[in-house]
C-alpha cells in the first residue's frame, strides 16, 4: 500500500471531523425524544447513539495523532488503530450486554406511548447522513486501504440498517399505540440494538485481535 499523501489525509479527516461533528447532536436530541416518549427502543437508541460518539471520537483522535506524526512506523501504526478499534469493540460491547439485559427485564406489559415522533424524526434523518458516510468510508477504503476507516464503513453500515429498524418499531407506536403487536414491536426494536451493538463488538474484535497476532509473524516470514 502505498503511502498516504497529505491531502489524501486532509480528506480522511475531515470526513472524521465531519462525522463526529455530526454525531455531536445525536445523543443530547434523542435524550430529549426519550423524555416525551415511553418507548424502550428509544432509549436503546439513545445508549447506541452515546456509545458511538464515543467510537467517533476515539477514531477521530487517533487519526489525527498518525496525521501528525508521519514519522510513526508502520507497525506502531498498525497497534495504535488496532488499540482505537478495541476501545470501541469494548465500548459496544459492554453498553450492548447492559441494554440487553435492561431490555430483556422489560415488562411486554408496558405500553410505549407518549410523542415519538422527535426521535422518528431523529431516525430518519439519522439514516440518510449514515449512509452517506457509509458509502464516503467505502470510497476511501477503496482508494486506500486503512483498518480505521474501515471500521467506520462497517459501522455507518450497521448504524444505517439500525436507524431503519428504529424508524419501524416508532412507526408502529405512532399509528397504532393501542395495538397489542405494537408493544412486542418496541420491545423486539430495542433487542435488535443490543444484539447489534454486541455484535458489532464481537466483529471489531476478530478484526483487530487476530491480526496482530498474525502480522508480525508474517513480515518475519517475508525477510
Amino acid at each position: 500500500m502505498n503511502p498516504l499523501t497529505p491531502d489524501q489525509y486532509a480528506k480522511r479527516e475531515r470526513t472524521l471531523r465531519g462525522a463526529l461533528l455530526l454525531s455531536l447532536w445525536g445523543p443530547l436530541a434523542t435524550g430529549i425524544a426519550v423524555l416525551l416518549s415511553q418507548s424502550s427502543t428509544q432509549l436503546a437508541d439513545f445508549v447506541r447513539r452515546s456509545v458511538e460518539l464515543a467510537a467517533l471520537t476515539t477514531s477521530w483522535l487517533v487519526f489525527r495523532h498518525l496525521m501528525h506524526r508521519p514519522q510513526i512506523s508502520a507497525p506502531r501504526k498498525h497497534r495504535l488503530e488496532q488499540i482505537a478499534g478495541r476501545t470501541v469493540a469494548f465500548t459496544m460491547g459492554l453498553s450492548g450486554l447492559s441494554m440487553l439485559l435492561y431490555t430483556l427485564l422489560w415488562r411486554l406489559d408496558h405500553t410505549p406511548g407518549g410523542n415519538v415522533y422527535p426521535g422518528l424524526v431523529i431516525a430518519f434523518l439519522g439514516f440518510g447522513v449514515n449512509v452517506w458516510f457509509w458509502r464516503r468510508y467505502g470510497i476511501l477504503v477503496r482508494e486506500s486501504y486503512s483498518l480505521l476507516l474501515d471500521s467506520q464503513k462497517r459501522l455507518y453500515l450497521s448504524k444505517s440498517i439500525i436507524d431503519l429498524s428504529v424508524m419501524i418499531a416508532l412507526s408502529s407506536v405512532a399509528l397504532f399505540p393501542e395495538h397489542p403487536g405494537t408493544i412486542l414491536l418496541d420491545w423486539l426494536g430495542s433487542v435488535v440494538v443490543s444484539v447489534y451493538l454486541l455484535w458489532s463488538s464481537v466483529i471489531m474484535f476478530r478484526r483487530t485481535a487476530p491480526r496482530a497476532s498474525r502480522k508480525p509473524v508474517n513480515s518475519k516470514n517475508n525477510r
